[in-house]
């Protein structure tokens, strides 16, 4: 069972960029209301796909320059890096169904 991470400034080139596999990055802020309508189905997701993906999250008011070096400039924005390099970029809350759309071939 997969489970969504906490990543920092500290561990984000660890974490994501150094993953063997894919890894959605969830950017967010405790004040925006449409990233917590996203976080649980980011958790199904990381439950659902354990073996083919890793998914963790960035809280950018806590750590701005990862969010500043991505040109993150609306959250809830979610990249997928794969290889150490951002493949999609995903910008809003959106249903499960289209998140996995969003994914495929990732997932």
């Amino acid at each position: 069972m997969g489970t969504v991470k906490n990543v920092t400034t500290a561990d984000f080139t660890a974490e994501v960029l150094q993953s063997d596999k894919p890894v959605i990055v969830d950017f967010w802020a405790e004040w925006c209301g449409p990233c917590r309508q996203v976080a649980p189905i980011l958790q199904e997701i990381a439950n659902e796909h354990a073996d083919k993906l890793t998914v963790v999250k960035l809280n950018i008011d806590e750590n701005p320059d990862i969010a500043r070096d991505y040109g993150i400039l609306q959250i809830p924005t979610m990249n997928v890096y794969k290889g150490g390099e951002v493949v999609k970029q995903i910008i809003g809350a959106k249903p499960k169904a289209m998140l996995l759309r969003e994914l495929d071939g990732i997932v």
